[in-house]
């Protein structure tokens, strides 16, 4: 009969198990991707860009001239031309020594002599060499999220692939923790992973090893069955098959969460509670995706709190955060409704050595939104 899973005497400090997590663990290789698939992703060092337009060319039709020759043209003072006006079309090149470009109605040509009724000022109806592309320039920046909007930088200079690293993140659900699987690979692909799920057959030591099984990933994740209940065997599964780095984490939420590796590939054994899940994905599993996109370090904001935290020395509290007036209102600590989950847009963890922060002193919070 295997022993049921227990937490040990004393829990593991949230910093030590993530640092060894992170110990010796490396960016992945960058891969090329189609636009389409490189969306979200995080972007590895890309060439600079020619400039777009290549050369000054119309914006729109109409007359291609030169500004200064048209000082004082006006509908009661039409100004001929020496010589007749260039027709360009939008996106052709503009002609040389023009700086503008006329409408059609304010030039008339009909007659032997071209007049022109209206000044113009030079760039009028121009794109600017390099105006929608700045020569040097990057669709995206080295470690940051590639955003929709670099996906139309990529499409107007003609790039069909960008290179990115994408890890691959294997999820072994343990039945029973399938709403909690679901919020975990939703987020580890908008944080750029490329997401591999399965189910254990049963929550049985056996079943779970086996879902292990031809695993081959960048960070395994496994949701559910980290707790000591009399069905719980995730941990015993992955001592048989790897090591168990620390199970029991100084954590509140998600201090059931256990970490260890199989090979070289870092384990994170998230509860199957989804708050639980919540807040050990990101002060555990996330630094850990982080690391192996080379993200840059994501953004903090940091805002007075509108009350004080409150936090238990020994533990690190998870705590969930609103923006209201230039301030950060707490909307939970250590225990987070599916509503404050739904409303927060920023997190903090309050180190296991603090006994939290007083109102009105400014602190860095993590943003959940981008």
């Amino acid at each position: 009969m295997v022993p049921t899973q227990r937490l040990p005497a004393s829990l593991t400090p949230l910093e030590t198990a993530l640092s060894s997590l992170l110990h010796g663990l490396e960016p992945v290789q960058p891969i090329e991707l189609p636009l389409p698939d490189a969306l979200c992703c995080i972007a590895a060092e890309m060439p600079p860009l020619p400039a777009r337009p290549p050369h000054d060319v119309a914006a729109t039709d109409g007359w291609a001239l030169r500004a200064n020759d048209l000082v004082g043209a006006s509908s009661y003072s039409p100004l001929p031309l020496a010589a007749a006006p260039a027709w360009v079309e939008a996106g052709d090149a503009m002609p040389s020594a023009c700086d503008c470009v006329l409408d059609a109605d304010l030039v008339e040509a009909a007659g032997p002599i071209a007049q022109v009724l209206a000044e113009a000022i030079p760039g009028q109806g121009v794109r600017r060499k390099g105006q929608d592309i700045a020569e040097g320039s990057l669709i995206a920046e080295a470690g940051r999220r590639v955003l929709p909007r670099d996906l139309l930088v990529a499409r107007v200079a003609g790039i069909e692939r960008l290179k990115v690293r994408r890890p691959r993140l294997h999820i072994v659900n343990i039945p029973g923790a399938t709403v909690t699987a679901k919020l975990v690979a939703e987020s580890a692909r908008s944080a750029g992973a490329e997401v591999i799920s399965r189910e254990a057959g049963a929550r049985d030591v056996g079943s779970i090893v086996a879902a292990f099984e031809d695993a081959a990933c960048d960070l395994l994740v496994i949701i559910g069955g980290s707790g000591v209940g009399r069905t719980d065997a995730v941990v015993t599964a992955l001592a048989v098959r790897g090591e168990v780095i620390a199970h029991g984490i100084a954590l509140q939420p998600g201090r059931t969460a256990a970490v260890g590796r199989i090979g070289t590939t870092p384990v994170v054994a998230l509860p199957g509670a989804p708050d639980q899940a919540f807040a050990a994905w990101w002060a555990l599993a996330l630094p850990v995706l982080d690391r192996l996109t080379g993200r840059q370090p994501r953004k903090a904001l940091s805002l007075p709190l509108s009350r004080k935290i409150a936090s238990l020395v020994g533990i690190a509290e998870f705590v969930l955060l609103e923006r209201q007036r230039d301030a950060w209102r707490p909307l939970a600590v250590g225990e987070l409704s599916f509503d404050a989950i739904a409303r927060a847009e920023a997190f903090l963890v309050v180190p296991g050595g603090s006994e939290g922060f007083a109102a009105g002193m400014p602190i860095d919070a993590y943003m959940l939104r981008e």
